[in-house]
């Protein structure tokens, strides 16, 4: 699909820029979404009705564009993650697929996404033995990921272990497809906890052209993600940027996580204004949904972005990703930890924490100071703190257990 600017839009419908960014903001051009803050709209949406040549009848209602028409029967990995549906409409579009099976496990997703892991884990549990692959696959990752969040880590690792048994046990007459979508869920499970990837079933990369649209854009997240860790943050920014320009829709959960991807590279390499606009952006897809568990998972990778931009304008919504952080970060150590051996800083607050973070990647304490919106002593006692709980003595020795 082509896409044309808001000026471009502009000159098209012979109205001033101003209107076309409200077109957008009120969800009255379909297909229209943001791309690293900036309106992309389709070449071929018509202009909508201007309220102000209505003369005396009341002004009509927004138009909002239907939900994404629901995933076909064949397809029943991670339904809401393969979505392109509409920012503000992701319930309607739960609610609107017909496959019950579907329903279900799309739900789950709704509930994980949204940071109610109690609800995701309840419904995914329901599938955990179906005899549909996908399905199965499906609400094994939901299951992993929700119990991680409410501490139940057994269970976490029942279903994290029956993801890398159903990838082991597979043959050379498995279908192609349902191949991809087993080694997709391998991979990103293994990836975002930072824990080997099993070799079983080969290179997610080799799969990705078989995946559905949505799902190769939260592939392309997990190759990113994994290329962070690795340290190539030149390499992890243009397989964001790659992910974008390939896109024909907007699919707002893989969005939102390669926008929080590219937030971590740019504060990496101390980018800071391009860090937030990536994260103004994946805030712009998820606050109207309230889409907002993945910014409490990244939260220790963002640089301590969310207190910077997010906790003046939105302190609720901060508080509330902030308790999901803690949350989660809490079930990750447990399952990432005794898997690894490694000593990953888990009894620092969540300020400290991100303090710390930019010291390790080399920020001096003014421009942490500068970031944060705190004073500079404030900045080292935070630090000060940091290397007391962690019992290092130097600075310098912060780099191994914050980037890991």
């Amino acid at each position: 699909m082509e896409y044309m600017t808001v000026r471009e839009a502009a000159r098209k419908w012979k109205v001033s820029e101003r209107l076309v960014q409200q077109y957008c903001t009120d969800g009255r051009i379909r297909g229209a979404g943001k791309f690293g803050g900036a309106w992309a709209i389709p070449v071929g949406a018509e202009k909508p009705m201007d309220p102000r040549r209505c003369g005396s009848r009341p002004a009509p209602k927004a138009v909002q564009p239907p939900p994404a028409a629901a995933p076909s029967a064949d397809l029943t990995l991670m339904p809401l993650l393969n979505a392109a549906f509409v920012p503000g409409h992701c319930v309607e579009y739960v609610k609107g697929i017909e496959d019950h099976r579907l329903r279900d496990i799309a739900l789950a997703e709704y509930y994980y996404f949204s940071g109610r892991p109690e609800e995701a884990a309840r419904e995914a549990g329901v599938y955990l033995s179906h005899p549909d692959l996908s399905l199965r696959l499906s609400a094994c990752l939901i299951y992993a990921y929700a119990n991680l969040s409410i501490g139940q880590i057994q269970r976490s690792q029942r279903a994290l272990a029956e993801v890398r048994e159903t990838m082991a046990a597979a043959d050379e007459n498995m279908p192609p497809q349902l191949r991809a979508a087993a080694v997709f869920v391998v991979t990103t499970a293994a990836v975002l906890l930072h824990l080997p990837v099993p070799e079983e079933g080969g290179e997610l990369n080799a799969y990705i052209p078989l995946l559905p649209p949505g799902l190769r854009m939260f592939a392309l997240y997990v190759q990113a993600h994994q290329t962070y860790l690795q340290g190539d943050y030149g390499k992890s920014i243009g397989i964001v940027e790659t992910a974008f320009a390939i896109q024909t829709e907007v699919y707002p959960i893989p969005s939102i996580y390669l926008h929080l991807v590219a937030v971590m590279d740019y504060m990496s390499v101390k980018q800071p204004e391009k860090a937030q606009e990536h994260l103004l952006a994946a805030w712009d897809l998820a606050r109207p949904d309230d889409l907002i568990e993945g910014l409490g998972e990244h939260h220790g990778l963002l640089g301590g972005m969310l207190e910077a931009v997010l906790k003046k304008d939105w302190p609720e919504d901060f508080k509330r990703i902030i308790a999901i952080t803690y949350r989660f970060s809490a079930g990750w150590r447990k399952i990432h930890n005794p898997e690894t051996g490694d000593t990953v800083a888990d009894n620092l607050t969540t300020t400290e924490f991100a303090a710390a973070m930019l010291a390790a990647r080399g920020w001096t304490n003014q421009e942490i100071a500068g970031h944060l919106g705190i004073s500079l002593n404030t900045v080292k006692q935070y630090i000060s703190t940091a290397l007391k709980k962690l019992q290092l003595k130097q600075r310098k020795d912060l780099k191994q257990h914050m980037l890991r």
